[in-house]
């Protein structure tokens, strides 16, 4: 899967589970190219998202809620994900 399919997937599958006023999400992979464990085909992404639905609840609890919801694409083409709630 190219990086802008999984973009697609990833907004999709969040704003259907979670009311988003605004949500961007960028391929950081670049950073880790060099880094041992990296693995080709597995992205690094930083989701920022503007919901009031998330900001209600503690940073732990958002981040479980949309770790499940991209629980598929955590195994197969997801290595990390930074997470920023506003």
């Amino acid at each position: 899967m190219d990086i802008n399919q999984l973009i697609s997937i990833v907004k999709n599958k969040i704003e259907k589970e979670i009311r988003v006023e605004n949500i961007r999400i960028e391929d950081k992979s670049y950073i880790h190219k060099n880094h041992s464990g990296n693995i080709d085909g597995k992205y690094h992404l930083k989701i920022s998202i503007k919901s009031e639905e998330l900001k209600k609840m503690r940073k732990i609890e958002s981040n479980k809620k949309i770790y499940k919801i991209l629980q598929d694409e955590m195994k197969q083409f997801i290595h990390s994900l930074q997470i920023f709630v506003n």
